[in-house]
């Protein structure tokens, strides 16, 4: 429930029914719609576009959540999540009290519909640990060891809740503790030091003498990324004080601050250890990048600027030809589109998709997936999220078309499509119950064909030009992923028969991962991405049979030498394409903390010969520092002893899932009701209590909001309750309660007495509401509800002297006695659409746009129709953004009603009136604020012309981001962001019973309705447009407060110059 604090001034009162009036115009449309709905006159949608029957069982440390349809996988997670309890409790020293609730989702498009978490999932968001009921919900990856990897650090994360949450009474504050201490431990924990993708990052920093001391991780997480570097720092406490130190430094650095903690933990201070990482660092890496290639001299650079920061060109794939490279890049820091360049001149020639342009799907899939081209090179063909499923989407590149769209029934995730060499079939890895396996798709029946069905890894299958094979990634074969034990096998490559479905693996390096398969044009050699000697390198393996291999029978060469690597976001994302037909490679390098794509010719693919052996795999370049105690340790030990902590395979009974609601929050609303008044003796502004509880079910589809106030007497206990549903496509809730407002002003009676009359405002409501959202950005919404408003006046008499209350009956008299207005009683519903894919900076959106259509009638005592009209468009041309905005607010069928009330009554005029001159309603005119005015004096045609049933309103803006972030502002300064703004706005108020005239009117008698003797020169005020123009500034102080302070000039303000003013509110 909120509650406004309504604040009078202390001069001469108003007649009672108009203060009645205008706290039931705060409050009236307010009251009908619950919490969720109140907050939602925009914003996106989590939508639910699946059914989900979800089931649980139980280990002995966690309780389980999960659906029919990944039930082994989710079982052998269980079984993952005791091991990792076990080795959690040795390096925290604690156990849980309780099970912990663990809730799993088959694949990451089911994930982003949970309504566990608030708000929308990105693609990166892997698993997801909160505090409210200390749950962890992540979904399947596909892949036993990276579900594996997940899991773990998620419930670092646990372990860290559990210890903040009872250690509160000590002190312990985990909102002291930096994001790089909180996410690097839980990376160092789940992961070890062998980390090739991390070590990457610290090359790439080391050799541009930009590793980051403590305090910059701590103040600067966008430059310096948490993960990665906090993974490093841990690691290197674990390596040189002990895995213990860890921990150690986690706790007291909750309770005594990060810096501190430092000196009681290690015995330093976060500056000298600073130092000792970053010598560490440089001492281990740099000379391991001696004689290796710099990122800008490998092959051609086509798309990045060598040298630039952040660049973000990932996913290539070559066209047949190898004329061009599709990919993904971003052409601002908000949009991630499908772009296509020419691989001579890295010019974009086309951009094919993005969400911005194509509102039918939600986003594109690009961390884990890259495209395909068709043979004859016409079509490219990539994976969308699209209604909680992934589509296949198929384009034509000359004109930019989307010429298909395929949804294979009974996959709910796809990754990685291939193109056949005929052009008849499409195979992809699908992910299904949480399993990856390779289908292939026949473009002529649509129909699909599952090529495996295992719970091994099956990805980024690529067509062998045969059209007979498929290359992919795997962790299968000889030495393979052992699910009894559940020990999981570094990935290698394997090549499937798509006839006879039979399969052989292929492993150029013995315990070094391989990804990202590409064949050479002849079919007799495939090239790969490994990490072997903990650099990551492309590399090509001669295939038995074929003529790769040369005279002293070597079939693995090296065809890169990097210092950093060849990689995409993660460690596993695709980052290099062959040409079907050329043979030319493309290839994205990570440099300078971002990517730029670089293309090989095929003479240059060859390559040197190279033996991969164990020993390369301990090479120090895939470890992080120190390596002198590599392989000792907790953590080590731990991750090298796979059965320690491991329970063996039960069938655990599973039950159905019971929603059952309990308590998550009770707090102080802090927000009261009041009424500031003059005298001695008037109400006390704010509620004298109150108390707000929050219910939820574990999976968060149901919640209950109750809000209790009270403020002194039984009169003004009041209390709101609120329920949602939100399991199923359509959200639905309902809310009732019971809202007094409370009002005083003290009156002096002669010389003796005092006279306090209390004026209560009383609304009862009862209220539906459903919502049906038709994608992420696009939904529907139904209210219906029925409204009370009932009044009361009391008074109360005190002697001036002393003595308290006085006898009503002996001064009644003296002050007489207030009318009472009857009830008002109305039914009231609404009907919007409401659209909403704008993207936000740090004060206000910076692109796309959002929209809301709506009509609200109202019935009862009095009757009218609301519809409301509200259109913005946000255009960002770096480093600017030109916003527009058009509005109508009007209240139809409210002409008539004030002019058979004029003079007799204002309440029911209050509730239909709009205003343009009030500086937190939508329609506001800046330069107009009704505050100035009557502080200024100016004539009351000018408020009055700011006054109207209806209100049309235009805005343009054009926004600069001034204080920052590196990537989004001119300065460098993101304590304080800062958004500097031009504006125009413009705005028309009118009745039935007034005149319009669309003027642009600056003549001071007009405006003050007076001829040159002073006299009226309507009877009515002419009602004119408004314009201002100005500048403006917006802060967002602390991530909590967003404030604007303007500079207008008034060009239908008589008499003003300019007006200043200050509001705390985002922009529009």
């Amino acid at each position: 429930m909120r509650i406004f604090r309504v604040r009078r001034s202390s001069g001469v009162a108003a007649p009672i029914a108009v203060f009645f009036a205008v706290v039931a115009v705060l409050l009236g449309a307010l009251v009908v719609a619950p919490p969720a709905a109140q907050a939602q006159y925009f914003g996106r949608n989590k939508v639910q576009y699946d059914d989900f029957n979800f089931q649980e069982f139980s280990t002995e440390h966690f309780r389980i959540l999960y659906y029919p349809a990944e039930e082994q996988a989710t079982r052998d997670a269980g079984r993952m999540a005791e091991r990792w309890y076990d080795r959690h409790t040795q390096t925290f020293l604690r156990e849980f009290d309780e099970k912990k609730p663990l809730i799993f989702y088959a694949n990451d498009a089911d994930f982003q519909q949970t309504n566990v978490v608030g708000g929308q999932i990105g693609q990166g968001t892997g698993g997801v640990t909160e505090s409210l009921k200390e749950r962890v919900t992540m979904p399947l990856t596909g892949s036993y060891a990276e579900t594996n990897h997940v899991l773990g650090h998620e419930l670092v994360h646990s372990f860290q809740y559990d210890f903040a949450l009872r250690e509160r009474e000590s002190g312990f504050q985990l909102d002291r503790l930096p994001l790089w201490l909180i996410e690097g431990m839980a990376e160092y924990l789940s992961v070890g030091r062998d980390a090739p993708h991390t070590a990457m990052w610290l090359r790439d920093y080391a050799m541009r003498d930009d590793l980051p001391t403590i305090d910059q991780l701590t103040t600067d997480p966008q430059t310096y990324f948490p993960y990665r570097f906090g993974q490093a720092y841990m690691a290197y406490v674990g390596g040189k004080y002990g895995d213990p130190a860890v921990t150690n430094l986690f706790k007291l650095a909750g309770r005594v601050g990060p810096d501190s903690s430092f000196s009681y933990a290690l015995g330093v201070t976060p500056d000298s250890l600073s130092e000792e990482w970053k010598r560490s660092v440089r001492d281990q890496y740099l000379p391991q990048m001696e004689g290796r290639t710099a990122p800008s001299d490998v092959g051609r650079v086509v798309l990045g600027e060598p040298g630039a920061e952040n660049q973000f060109n990932i996913s290539p794939s070559v066209s047949p030809d190898g004329r061009y490279i599709a990919y993904i890049g971003r052409e601002s820091i908000f949009t991630t589109n499908l772009l296509i360049a020419d691989t001579r001149t890295g010019e974009v020639v086309e951009t094919l998709e993005g969400t911005q342009a194509n509102p039918h799907f939600d986003a594109l899939r690009f961390i884990n997936s890259a495209g395909t081209w068709s043979p004859d090179g016409d079509k490219f063909a990539f994976v969308t999220f699209v209604e909680g499923e992934n589509d296949l989407e198929v384009i034509d590149v000359g004109s930019g078309e989307v010429t298909r769209r395929i949804s294979p029934k009974g996959i709910g995730a796809i990754t990685n499509p291939t193109w056949s060499p005929d052009g008849d079939e499409i195979a992809f890895a699908g992910i299904e119950g949480g399993l990856s396996d390779l289908y292939s798709l026949d473009l002529r029946t649509n129909t699909v064909e599952q090529l495996t069905n295992d719970r091994y890894a099956d990805l980024q299958p690529v067509w062998g030009p045969s059209g007979e094979r498929l290359a992919f990634v795997t962790d299968r074969g000889p030495g393979g992923t052992d699910f009894e034990n559940l020990t999981f096998a570094p990935t290698r490559l394997g090549i499937i028969e798509t006839e006879s479905g039979d399969i052989r693996t292929v492993q150029p390096f013995e315990g070094a991962h391989h990804h990202n398969p590409a064949w050479s044009p002849d079919g007799e050699s495939l090239y790969f991405i490994s990490d072997q000697d903990g650099f990551k390198d492309v590399y090509r393996y001669a295939l038995e049979g074929g003529e790769g291999a040369d005279e002293g029978g070597a079939r693995t060469y090296r065809i890169t030498h990097l210092k950093t690597g060849v990689s995409g976001i993660t460690a596993e994302s695709p980052a290099m394409s062959v040409a079907a037909q050329s043979g030319r490679m493309a290839f994205s390098v990570f440099s300078r903390g971002g990517y730029t794509i670089h293309t090989l010719a095929p003479d240059q693919l060859d390559g040197e010969p190279v033996q991969g052996t164990q020993e390369g795999r301990l090479a120090t370049a895939g470890l992080l520092p120190p390596f002198e105690s590599a392989g000792e340790g907790l953590v080590s030990s731990y991750l090298l002893d796979p059965l320690a902590g491991l329970p063996v395979e039960s069938a655990a009974a599973s039950a159905e899932y019971e929603p059952n609601l309990k308590l998550d929050v009770i707090t102080s609303p802090g927000v009261g009701v009041g009424v500031s008044s003059g005298g001695g003796f008037g109400t006390r502004g704010g509620a004298a209590g109150g108390i707000m509880l929050y219910f939820s079910d574990l999976l968060g589809n149901r919640s209950l909001y109750a809000n209790i106030q009270a403020n002194g007497t039984l009169k003004d206990i009041g209390g709101q309750v609120t329920y949602l549903d939100r399991e199923n496509r359509f959200n639905y809730g309902g809310s009732a309660g019971h809202i007094p407002i409370r009002s005083g002003r003290a009156y002096p009676l002669g010389r003796r007495y005092i006279a306090q009359r209390i004026q209560r405002i009383f609304i009862d409501q009862a209220s539906g509401l459903l919502s049906y959202p038709f994608s992420t950005t696009r939904r529907l919404e139904f209210d219906l509800g029925a409204v009370r408003y009932g009044f009361d006046t009391e008074t109360r008499y005190y002697s001036r002297f002393g003595g308290g209350r006085i006898s009503e009956d002996r001064l009644s008299a003296d002050l007489g006695s207030v009318p009472e207005p009857d009830p008002l009683y109305f039914a009231q519903g609404g009907a919007a659409y409401v659209g909403d894919f704008s993207r936000f900076g740090f004060t206000s959106p910076l692109q796309g746009g959002r929209y809301r259509f709506g009509v609200s009638p109202r019935l009862g005592t009095f009757s009218y129709a609301q519809a409301t009209l509200d259109y913005r468009r946000y255009f960002y041309l770096d480093p600017v953004t030109f916003a527009v905005r058009g509005l109508h607010v009007g209240n139809y069928g409210a002409g008539e009603l004030e002019q058979r009330n004029r003079g007799v009554n204002l309440t029911e005029s209050d509730f239909t009136l709009e205003r343009l001159g009030s500086p937190y309603y939508q329609g506001f005119v800046r330069g107009y604020s009704v505050n100035d005015i009557y502080q200024s004096g100016d004539a009351a045609a000018v408020l009055n012309r700011l006054l109207g049933t209806h209100i049309g309103l235009t805005s343009v803006e054009l926004r600069l981001p001034f204080l920052g972030t590196g990537q989004l502002g001119l300065i460098d300064f993101p304590y304080l962001p800062t958004e500097l703004v031009l504006f125009a706005d413009a705005g028309l108020a009118w009745s039935d019973l007034g005149d319009v005239e669309l003027d642009f009117v600056t003549d001071d008698q007009r405006l003050n309705n007076r001829d040159d003797d002073g006299g009226l020169l309507n009877d009515e005020v002419v009602r004119y447009p408004v314009f201002s123009t100005g500048v403006a500034a917006r802060f967002n102080v602390l991530g909590q407060i967003i404030a604007e302070a303007y500079y207008a000039y008034p060009f239908q303000r008589p008499g003003t110059s300019g007006d200043f003013g200050l509001r705390f509110k985002p922009g529009w």
